[in-house]
């Protein structure tokens, strides 16, 4: 083994040291988590699973029957099963390739088909791309529109060969309604014990552009080495971004998806800054676990390979056991050589969280509680030292963010670290907001944050250990990276603790 290999088994062994013996007998995409999983010897039982060995890995079964009214390509009509027995997993994936990053999507979706569905488990695909956006590719016979499939498993990465089973033409995926649909299409035609919805695309945490730009089209805007190399880059998105449309779907509607559905049991974005309060509090009733991702997600995304081939593994795994197989494939992918070298040429970090929806509520609570009291013990200094040193997220770049100080993304449990080490103990109830502090961060560590996994630092020299699992908006220095609605108040977050204050408060520090 060359001397960059042991080093990016050291990075990732820790990682996986508590989890060894989840991965037993599974047949892994990659060769490094192969050795890290040998070299681990210790279990400390948490959310572990006992997987007996196999000889290879599972593939797509052969009696796997397609709906017969989804065999016609232009038909919105609804798939029909006869006596269909629910399977284990139903994972639906929301890809939304109309934008930038569409040769990525159709990249992903041959991913997807490398390992397949089973007879268990159905990877089901909502697929957009269009004609004339930045990075255009004439892949796969350069269709454009919108098509549903059932990922079959296929080793061919240069086409898509699942079946199509619906093709809806050109419909706006920027539309939360079209989401719904297609979630409430995959779970009555693909019942399941379990669903877990994916969406995939560019995301903004919990911001509202106030200028979707429909001029990407045959626009002349250009795309750098770190745009194609992460998904944040472009401007004027937020999560599922339709290029052709200049539509996307609003933080504030992402519980709608849901309201059609009824709850999943895991969801997770496969976009840009997701993993928010403000953003995990708007679908906190509508999923048990929550994956997303503090900071930007690079491309290649996440691990889907692995993930999906332990899924297939075992599929009677629950959403909390899934949830921890997506966040901890995602930290050994990208610690392999070639993603690490990556990550460290663009001066970039990586995180992915995985944690429980019904806790949101009880955090907001803490939260709430501890703003209170920080607002009255008011240590300017404190408040000023932690907005400083926080660690905050690429909201803007070197050029209009060169010290990441306007930035207004950033890990609350690092926020709170911040102020608890400089708090003047001789103002009055300084001990109270102490004490607040660290039960919020007790709370976050043992109860809301399942699994959190980091790797690397920023261009600032932060070291991505600081992060926890979850952000929020924390008020930056003075200055505009992006122009947004002003419709922070809207979201329940909002309207259920007292943070909008705080950011007031912190604004004026």
């Amino acid at each position: 083994m060359t001397n960059l290999k042991k080093l990016a088994l050291l990075i990732a062994l820790s990682f996986f040291f508590a989890n060894t013996h989840a991965y037993e007998g599974i047949a892994l995409n990659s060769p490094n988590l192969r050795e890290i999983i040998k070299l681990s010897q210790s279990d400390t039982g948490i959310d572990t699973l006992s997987i007996k060995e196999t000889k290879e890995s599972p593939s797509i079964r052969k009696d796997y029957r397609l709906p017969a009214l989804c065999m016609s390509s232009q038909t919105n009509t609804s798939c029909n099963h006869d006596s269909v027995v629910p399977t284990d997993w139903l994972i639906a994936v929301y890809m939304n390739g109309k934008s930038n990053i569409e040769p990525f999507a159709l990249n992903d979706m041959n991913r997807f088909e490398s390992i397949g569905s089973s007879n268990k488990v159905k990877i089901v695909v909502e697929l957009g791309r269009s004609k004339g956006t930045d990075n255009d590719t004439t892949a796969d016979g350069d269709w454009s529109g919108v098509r549903r499939y059932l990922v079959a498993k296929d080793n061919n990465m240069e086409k898509i060969n699942s079946p199509v089973l619906m093709d809806l033409g050109d419909k706006d995926m920027g539309d939360w309604q079209q989401a719904s649909d297609f979630l409430k299409w995959a779970q009555t035609n693909y019942p399941a014990k379990k669903t877990m919805f994916i969406i995939w695309d560019h995301g903004w945490g919990w911001l509202d552009p106030k200028k979707p730009s429909a001029s990407h089209v045959n626009g002349k805007k250009q795309t750098t080495m770190l745009a194609r190399q992460s998904i944040s880059k472009s401007d004027n998105k937020s999560i599922s971004h339709d290029f052709t449309t200049g539509n996307y779907i609003k933080t504030t509607q992402m519980s709608k998806i849901f309201e059609k559905t009824g709850k999943v049991d895991l969801y997770a974005s496969m976009a840009c800054f997701m993993q928010m309060a403000e953003v995990s509090y708007q679908i906190k009733d509508y999923a048990d676990i929550i994956v997303g991702s503090e900071e930007v997600i690079q491309l290649p995304s996440f691990n889907f390979e692995d993930f999906y081939r332990m899924m297939l593994a075992h599929p009677n795994v629950t959403a909390r056991q899934a949830g921890i197989f997506l966040v901890d494939t995602f930290k050994e992918m990208y610690s392999r050589p070639e993603y690490s070298d990556m990550l460290e040429e663009t001066k970039y970090g990586v995180q992915l969280s995985a944690i429980n929806g019904n806790m949101m509520e009880t955090f907001g609570k803490k939260l709430s509680e501890w703003s209170e009291i920080a607002m009255k013990v008011n240590d300017r200094n404190a408040m000023l030292k932690a907005k400083k040193d926080v660690l905050r997220f690429e909201v803007g770049d070197d050029i209009t963010d060169p010290k990441k100080e306007i930035s207004f993304y950033g890990d609350i449990y690092d926020f709170i670290r911040i102020v608890n080490e400089n708090l003047d103990r001789n103002i009055n109830n300084a001990k109270a907001l102490k004490s607040a502090g660290i039960e919020l961060q007790n709370f976050i560590i043992d109860k809301l944050v399942i699994k959190n996994v980091f790797l690397g630092k920023d261009r600032t020299e932060k070291d991505y250990s600081n992060t926890h699992g979850m952000a929020i908006h924390i008020s930056g220095q003075f200055g505009t990276l992006i122009e947004y609605e002003d419709t922070y108040g809207e979201l329940e977050f909002s309207k259920a603790t007292n943070w909008k204050n705080f950011i007031d408060y912190l604004k004026k520090i």
